[in-house]
């Protein structure tokens, strides 16, 4: 008989090719009305140029589940280890930021 704790339990599979992760040092953020798009981009010094590596797509309910997650895993990471020091480059310093073609609509 099955324990009714492991009814809603969800395996997750973590393929070896996955489980590398990518690395990451920036993240565009846009939406529409029915999805938020994350593109996480690695951009290198002197480079005029920088790849999206990995796009995540989000119902905003999951987006707002998503954030609140992200949220409550900083807080535990700064109770154990400290505050985490916020970058002092200002946003303004950024090149600006082109997808290569037209501006995207929803």
């Amino acid at each position: 008989m099955e324990h009714p704790k492991n009814k809603n339990q969800i395996n997750i599979e973590l393929p070896e090719e996955i489980a590398d992760g990518i690395y990451s040092n920036l993240a565009v953020i846009t939406h529409s009305n029915s999805e938020f798009v994350v593109d996480f981009i690695k951009i290198m010094p002197g480079m005029p140029k920088a790849k999206v590596k990995s796009r995540i797509i989000l119902t905003p309910q999951h987006a707002k589940r998503f954030a609140k997650a992200l949220l409550d895993n900083i807080m535990k990471y700064e109770a154990a280890n400290g505050e985490i020091a916020e970058s002092t480059q200002n946003s303004d310093d950024m090149p600006p930021i082109h997808f290569g073609g037209p501006p995207t609509q929803a």
